[in-house]
C-alpha cells in the first residue's frame, strides 16, 4: 500500500470514528434522565496510535472505531452517569477533531489537483 493511499485511509477512519462518537454523545444526552443508563464512548485513538507506531504494514481493518462503556464517571442517585456539561464538552472536542480530519482530507485532494494541473 502506498503512503498516499494510507493517509487517505487513516483520514477516512478518523472521520468514521468522529461520526460514530457524535452519535454516541447524542445518545448519551438523549438518555440524560434514564435511570440506570451508563454513558457510552468510542474507542479509536488507541487503535490509531497503535497502527501509526507499527513498523510493518498497517491492517486498516483494525482501525474500526469501537463503542464501549468506560464506567469511570460517578453515578448519580438514579444510577445514571451522564453529565450534560461533560457531554457538551466532548461534543465540542469531537466537532473540532472532525473538522480537522475534513480539512486534512481537503488539503490532500487539493495537492492532488495541483499535481495533475502541471502545464
Amino acid at each position: 500500500m502506498s503512503k498516499t493511499n494510507s493517509i487517505f485511509d487513516f483520514l477516512e477512519a478518523g472521520i468514521r470514528a468522529e461520526s460514530l462518537r457524535q452519535k454516541a454523545i447524542a445518545n448519551n444526552i438523549a438518555n440524560l434522565e434514564t435511570s440506570g443508563y451508563r454513558r457510552i464512548d468510542v474507542k479509536f485513538e488507541e487503535l490509531l496510535a497503535k497502527a501509526l507506531n507499527s513498523s510493518g504494514p498497517v491492517d486498516l481493518s483494525e482501525l474500526e472505531p469501537q463503542i464501549h462503556q468506560p464506567q469511570k464517571t460517578p453515578v448519580n442517585s438514579n444510577g445514571n452517569d451522564v453529565s450534560l456539561e461533560s457531554e457538551v464538552g466532548q461534543m465540542v472536542k469531537n466537532t473540532l477533531r472532525y473538522k480537522a480530519y475534513i480539512r486534512l482530507l481537503n488539503k490532500k485532494y487539493n495537492q492532488m489537483e495541483l499535481a495533475m494541473d502541471i502545464k
